[in-house]
């Protein structure tokens, strides 16, 4: 174990991450931009330590990395869904807004721990990806898009850093859910958001946070490429099979 740093550590898979790896023996520098939802994760355990932190804001990344001068895992798990729309009637800030957290946030994270991580001796880069980055659905034209990119981050840094001590990882779930994702995309629509998961038992955030913490444990050696993990109900972007 060592000194693990998870971002989007506020709510979801991010939350449920930094507090199994605690429970795990790790130290976790829980990083967000919801202080608040922080400090409830730290008072929860001694392992816990918050960090403010907007993975948008290059100057925010740089005041992390200062902040954590050692690094043996770095989580990036920030990200998020903004639309629903087709292409033909897409918002193209909605667009931008998720390529720059979910796609530049990832690489402006990666840059900036990416010394620690080499200088640790055994690093590793666990990201968050997406069956999205495989699988493409009507009205999901922009999170498709920057979650392709996410896996082709992965690919290229795989390439990249393999004369290095850093692995590489990528996470990939299919239908999550959680208390907030959907209800993010939706701008808050309840109902619309509760809908996306009916009569279907979607993983959790600790389904995915167990995933992540299992992949971190793997001996130095071993290089854990891709996990795509889906509800046992979900078979593809458009076949799930709904209980009535």
């Amino acid at each position: 174990m060592g000194i693990a740093v998870v971002t989007g550590a506020s709510s979801g898979i991010g939350a449920a991450t930094a507090r199994r790896l605690a429970a795990d023996g790790w130290e976790v520098v829980a990083a967000a931009r919801r202080l608040d939802r922080l400090g409830e994760l730290a008072a929860a355990s001694p392992r816990i330590r918050p960090c403010a932190l907007d993975v948008t804001d290059p100057a925010s990344v740089a005041a992390l990395a200062d902040a954590v001068p050692a690094c043996d895992l770095l989580v990036a798990n920030a990200g998020g869904a903004f639309d629903l729309a087709p292409v033909s009637e897409a918002d193209l800030d909605d667009w931008a807004r998720m390529y720059d957290v979910n796609v530049l946030g990832l690489v402006r994270t990666v840059q900036a721990l990416l010394p620690a991580l080499v200088g640790s001796g055994a690093g590793h880069i666990v990201m968050t990806g997406s069956t999205a980055g495989r699988w493409v659905y009507e009205g999901g034209g922009g999170y498709v898009a920057a979650k392709h990119a996410v896996a082709a981050l992965r690919d290229t840094l795989r390439i990249e850093l393999v004369e290095s001590p850093v692995r590489v990882t990528e996470v990939a779930p299919g239908m999550v859910k959680t208390e907030e994702f959907s209800l993010v995309r939706f701008g808050g629509d309840a109902a619309r958001a509760e809908a996306v998961y009916a009569g279907v038992e979607a993983l959790t955030a600790d389904d995915i946070a167990d995933v992540i913490a299992w992949v971190a444990s793997r001996p130095a050696h071993v290089n854990i490429d891709l996990v795509q993990v889906t509800p046992r109900q979900q078979a593809s972007a458009t076949k799930v099979v709904r209980r009535t």
